[in-house]
């Protein structure tokens, strides 16, 4: 069986408007109540990929709740064909998962 197309830990992009926003994240819940993601305002996401290339500190994900009042639209973040999913393009440059770096992979870390 498939999961869910919007499960948690399914990186999404969220459009919203009053104000007109556009987040890239990680999904953490859908409610009646609205969303909740892990994630950054797209407008600094390529201010964020380069810093996390480098590996340098700054900017990051940090967790937000979107009123339903406020959502217009949620994409699955996907590859398809030639376009590649941000998600994707985020692991081809710096070899993390954006699971593993929000915090949310399901992978048990060695102490």
């Amino acid at each position: 069986m498939k999961p869910p197309a919007f499960a948690p830990g399914t990186p999404v992009l969220l459009y919203l408007h009053s104000p007109r926003e556009k987040v890239f994240g990680v999904l953490v819940s859908v409610q009646a109540a609205g969303v909740a993601v892990r994630g950054i305002e797209l407008a600094a996401f390529e201010d964020w990929l380069r810093q996390e290339a480098r590996g340098e500190e700054g900017l990051g994900l940090v967790t937000l709740f979107y009123p339903m009042n406020r959502v217009e639209r949620v994409e699955r973040d996907e590859t398809v064909g030639g376009l590649e999913g941000i998600a994707d393009r985020f692991r081809r440059q710096t070899g993390r998962s954006i699971l593993e770096v929000a915090g949310l992979s399901s992978r048990r870390r060695r102490r």
